[in-house]
């Protein structure tokens, strides 16, 4: 019989899921497809201050690896660093007469959810692509094989998720059953259903953002295992066309997933970001006449976007569209489309740094400068914002086509910001991560001397399933470490928890989830930008240390 704590912890845990997420995104869309030519001019926010606190950014990446071994479901394999994590959800698919074993638990509970899954393996393979060389250079290559194994672990699962041409196992548990319950996945008692999109229940954005992530991943894997990045490339385009010719929001073929990850933007953002991976993948030029020619209808060049989650793709979209136009990798017809997509890539990244015109069209800043979106897991926003500012001040300053910089408006008449000092705004998130913040606290578990010790995680909150093989059920977690006040008896190393609220404030504790659950799609932008960080703090010290000899 449940006792009357574990009730109460019960009824506190069955907040409907990530729905004050959803809802929020949902107002974004209802404002902002805008003109800001007639909006009141305001003030840019300023630039946080730099920080004179050095990162041990190597340190950093070693760490953020070691989260997505955490975070996995299935048969561990012997090379498992994590020690505290066990074999878990061995069933997977069993009543539907498919395996599904394998794959990733989104965040501190233990449903497959298969959108974010995606994207998170999307923003793994892409930070691979731009920073893969200095991945690569870290410890003799072990945290790029680290790298590639987080990836491969990701695709292992969609490729068998993908039984049909058009059938896309998209969710295994049920996010209602889940949250009634705390326990370690390896006692798991909750159901362990699975749900799929196909012609007859189409899902053309969770098929889309899987033919991404397999795409995306098929270029990280083309020169380490060639065979398998033409497997992958293979289900990539199968997906899209099913996605592209079934047509439809997955959480309206999945009614479960509706209040914990329902697809608020829709399916044509996904469409776009497919093909776009799908255009740099395979180089056809029907993928690029496709992102051109939808472009409108699909709202690429009419969305003005201020952020980028697992939801909302089409600053991505736009970035990565900007990419080829910066590059010249396109024919004429393509131009005039792609500089209107590049258009609204610059409003996203001028919305960062707070010159947009107009207070609304920009990103709110915390006292302590970091980007802020929603109270609930705001780091999302602020990692894959760092990426995405980074990258694009990369395709700007590697372009010789255009001047290096972007055309911010704030102010009355457009102003050329240069792109050093957009990356100068993504290094400070990082550092905002790491640490510098008014708290001194990192976001990133288990690095510097102060971080979350109270990360509302099952597993991470348990004791080990190798040191006691007593079973746990769902009220028994609830009642005797759900509670608890002391620290998580599991350090989950490389998680980056929801982070702190508009005004720098962080609460570190189990129950309050906006602020200390940690979500895969936290870290993985982060993973490449570490290691890019770390080499060019090493080539700032040997500068440094080359002008003192040289004095």
């Amino acid at each position: 019989m449940r006792s009357i704590i574990s009730t109460a912890l019960a009824s506190l845990w069955l907040r409907p899921g990530r729905l004050g997420e959803v809802l929020a995104v949902a107002v974004l869309f209802a404002s902002a497809f805008i003109s800001t030519a007639h909006a009141a001019t305001a003030s840019p926010s300023p630039a946080p201050a730099a920080s004179g606190v050095r990162h041990d950014y190597e340190s950093a990446l070693r760490k953020s690896l070691l989260y997505f071994e955490a975070q996995r479901s299935g048969r561990l394999p012997h090379g498992q660093r994590v020690a505290w994590r066990d074999h878990s959800g061995l069933t997977d698919g069993l009543e539907q007469g498919v395996d599904l074993v394998g794959g990733y638990y989104d965040a501190g509970d233990h449903v497959k959810f298969g959108l974010p899954m995606a994207f998170t393996v999307t923003m793994l393979a892409w930070t691979l692509l731009e920073y893969g060389a200095d991945v690569a250079a870290v410890d003799g290559g072990r945290e790029l094989a680290h790298a590639l194994e987080s990836v491969k672990w990701g695709t292992d699962y969609f490729i068998k998720a993908h039984t049909k041409p058009d059938e896309l196992w998209a969710e295994v548990g049920d996010g209602d059953t889940d949250h009634y319950c705390w326990q370690r996945p390896e006692d798991m008692t909750t159901s362990r259903q699975a749900y799929k999109v196909d012609r007859d229940r189409p899902g053309s954005d969770v098929a889309g953002e899987t033919a991404a992530a397999m795409a995306a991943a098929s270029m990280v894997f083309r020169e380490h295992n060639p065979h398998y990045a033409s497997l992958l490339l293979h289900h990539a385009i199968q997906l899209f066309e099913f996605a592209d010719k079934y047509r439809g929001k997955y959480d309206s073929s999945i009614a479960e997933v509706k209040s914990y990850y329902a697809s608020v933007s829709g399916y044509h953002d996904e469409l776009l970001w497919a093909a776009l991976w799908l255009h740099r993948a395979t180089g056809r030029d029907a993928y690029l006449d496709y992102v051109v020619a939808n472009a409108d209808e699909f709202g690429g060049t009419g969305w003005a976007i201020t952020e980028f989650s697992w939801d909302v793709k089409y600053a991505g979209v736009q970035i990565l569209a900007t990419r080829l136009l910066l590059n010249g990798e396109h024919s004429a017809h393509h131009r005039e489309t792609l500089e209107q997509y590049r258009a609204k890539a610059e409003h996203y990244v001028c919305a960062c740094l707070g010159k947009n015109a107009g207070a609304d069209a920009n990103v709110e800043r915390s006292p302590g400068g970091m980007l802020y979106i929603r109270q609930w897991n705001n780091m999302q926003y602020v990692t894959s914002a760092a990426f995405l500012l980074s990258v694009y001040s990369g395709y700007l300053s590697s372009s010789s086509s255009v001047s290096s910089g972007v055309s911010c408006p704030a102010g009355g008449e457009p102003a050329t910001t240069p792109a050093d000092e957009v990356f100068a705004l993504a290094r400070a998130q990082v550092d905002y991560v790491l640490g510098s913040n008014p708290r001194g606290m990192s976001y990133l578990v288990g690095y510097g001397a102060k971080f979350p010790a109270r990360v509302h995680h099952r597993a991470a909150s348990i004791v080990p399933y190798k040191h006691s093989k007593e079973f746990i059920g769902c009220a028994q977690g609830f009642d005797d470490w759900f509670v608890r006040k002391s620290a998580n008896p599991n350090v989950v190393v490389g998680a980056i928890v929801g982070g702190p609220d508009r005004r720098d404030r962080f609460r570190d504790h189990r129950d309050n989830y906006m602020q200390t659950e940690a979500c895969t799609y936290n870290t993985a932008p982060m993973v490449g930008m570490f290691a890019m960080l770390n080499r060019l703090a090493r080539d700032e010290a040997a500068q440094v240390a080359d002008r003192s000899v040289n004095r």
